[in-house]
């Protein structure tokens, strides 16, 4: 059996699998074949993934020869047709793109969308989302301070004293709890505001203050995601974080509804009263953003505050995120893969084995 590797679109710089994977993949009795100069932007190049023991090839080629395909981004329309037969793995966000899936799914086509692999603790070598969540909120932290106009940690100087940056972080998932670390080591003052209480002790671990708010619906089965709240502590949670907000320069904002738009936590009426200067950086900008003034992709001054609108962080950082990436994806093929070679194969070759009863493999199945 042969694994393809694609090269994504231009705006992406990460790639599914570094040369370092490929001696996992060889294991389990398959070849692997990559798109040239798919790696090119990671860091890693067409030579280290032959030394490696691939092989490099066309992009229709390396479609055409591959049984199982590896790319981050769902393919273009164009391509559906060469993709017929084919497994395809990555992170397509099946609820934001349902039309494309449906007719991946009417193609023939059999995907695995590795952002829906249940939160549990066996998932959790497998789990693309928390591995690239901690690069964005590092990230985050270090984007918001080369935009800050002032110094992060507290400094005594002769010239006077300067106080440390205050940072407000809007979810406490894996994200969030980078975050705070990050803000921390560069010395600021952290606060953080969470739903579910049971983060608490986590947070005040990492050096930061827990913003408590009564009443919260449970999130505990939730999968690390936010869930819809009730009107009344919608309220209550407007009034608690406009208080931290007016006092704050910089905030990060991490907070997603499963399959839904996500939450509206800042309004432009908060974002009025902030210092000229403040900075807030939006992680959930691709489902609409938690802010009311949030573009996706785009950073947007709103009188002196810069509002970045950024989901896609971890591309910042190509080189570890294809690494944690790459080694996500090869624990999750060792589930739908039986290196035991096939009766029929002189090569010795591992097959295809999609045990359905696995619930990882039937959670990530959308098509």
């Amino acid at each position: 059996m042969t694994i393809g590797v694609l090269k994504e679109p231009l705006t992406e710089t990460r790639v599914s699998l570094l040369p370092e994977h490929i001696g996992i993949l060889k294991k389990l009795n398959v070849d692997v074949l990559v798109e040239s100069n798919a790696g090119e932007k990671a860091f890693a190049s067409d030579e280290k993934y032959v030394e490696a023991g691939a092989g490099i090839d066309s992009r229709q080629n390396v479609i055409n020869k591959s049984e199982i395909i590896l790319t981050i981004h769902l393919p273009s329309a164009s391509e559906v047709e060469s993709l017929k037969t084919k497994v395809i793995l990555g992170i397509f966000q099946p609820l934001y793109n349902v039309d494309f899936v449906k007719k991946l799914n009417v193609s023939n086509i059999t995907v695995f969308s590795i952002d829906m692999i249940p939160r549990t603790t066996r998932a959790q070598s497998m789990d693309v989302l928390s591995s690239q969540a901690n690069i964005a909120g590092y990230k985050a932290v270090l984007l918001a301070a080369n935009l800050f106009p002032r110094y992060f940690p507290m400094f005594m100087t002769a010239a006077g004293s300067i106080p440390p940056a205050k940072v407000l972080i809007l979810g406490a998932g894996v994200a969030g709890l980078q975050a705070i670390a990050t803000a921390r080591r560069l010395g600021a003052v952290v606060e953080v505001f969470d739903t579910r209480p049971a983060v608490k002790e986590e947070v005040m671990s990492l050096g930061a203050k827990f913003i408590e708010v009564e009443g919260a619906a449970d999130a505990s089965k939730a999968g690390g995601y936010a869930v819809e709240q009730t009107s009344e502590f919608l309220q209550k949670q407007k009034d608690r974080i406009a208080a931290s907000v007016q006092k704050s320069d910089i905030i990060i904002t991490t907070a997603q509804i499963f399959g839904k738009k996500a939450p509206i936590l800042l309004t432009e009426e908060m974002i009025a009263k902030m210092k000229n200067g403040s900075v807030i950086i939006d992680l959930a900008a691709a489902t609409g953003g938690n802010t009311e003034l949030t573009k996706n992709n785009e950073t947007v001054i709103y009188k002196g505050v810069s509002i970045v609108g950024n989901s896609n962080l971890p591309s910042t950082m190509p080189y570890d995120a294809s690494k944690m990436y790459g080694k996500n994806i090869c624990n999750f093929l060792q589930l739908i893969i039986d290196k035991e070679a096939r009766p029929d194969d002189p090569v010795g070759r591992g097959k295809l084995n999609l045990n359905f009863e696995d619930e990882l493999v039937k959670g990530t199945l959308v098509s």
